[in-house]
């Protein structure tokens, strides 16, 4: 049965490519790898965005049971605009009503949704690997689960948490996602 663990990063100190993980985060990347080891299934495949909050919220895990991690530039967070943005939160909101809107230099959510698809779609035919593991960020995470479930939007995306972890596996014909991580401690948005 193929299984796809898509998780959000842990708590980080910031949002640009090289933010590191906080120390709530490097605490929650541990409780992360204990949580994954517990699964009744084994993990045979990692890829993760290339930013470091995501490569260190996975490496915990991927140490301890020998895993390779790839990096794919598809899973990056999407960007809004190359500027700035004092009401970030209302152009994400627009984003997800509209989804060919952008910013100039940004991305629609359209675009994000497409390179997001692409990895996804590798992952659900890849014949070698039957559990992978998909680390990425926030936003994308919440694009990338419209694929499975239509109406997570905005407001969904709200109740995400760092870090949180979303299965999709096949049940009969169609693939669906159900959200398997619940930490009191983590944080929203």
């Amino acid at each position: 049965m193929k299984r796809i663990l898509l998780i959000r990063h842990c708590h980080a100190e910031g949002q640009h490519r090289d933010s590191p993980l906080s120390k709530r985060g490097i605490q929650q990347a541990y409780e992360l790898a204990r949580k994954l080891e517990q699964l009744s299934y084994p993990i045979d495949r990692i890829i993760t965005s290339p930013y470091m909050r995501a490569n260190e919220t996975i490496r915990p895990f991927a140490a301890r049971q020998q895993i390779k991690v790839e990096t794919d530039e598809r899973l990056k967070e999407r960007l809004l605009s190359e500027q700035p943005v004092d009401d970030w939160i209302d152009i994400l909101e627009e984003s997800f009503e509209n989804f060919h809107f952008k910013l100039p230099g940004g991305e629609s959510s359209n675009d994000a949704f497409k390179r997001a698809d692409e990895v996804l779609e590798e992952c659900l035919q890849d014949p070698l690997h039957e559990n992978i593991i998909v680390v990425t960020h926030g936003n994308l995470l919440a694009l990338m689960l419209q694929k499975f479930h239509v109406d997570f939007g905005f407001h969904e995306w709200k109740t995400l948490t760092n870090p949180d972890v979303f299965l999709i596996q096949r049940i009969g014909g169609e693939y669906i996602s159900e959200r398997i991580w619940e930490d009191s401690e983590s944080y929203h948005y």
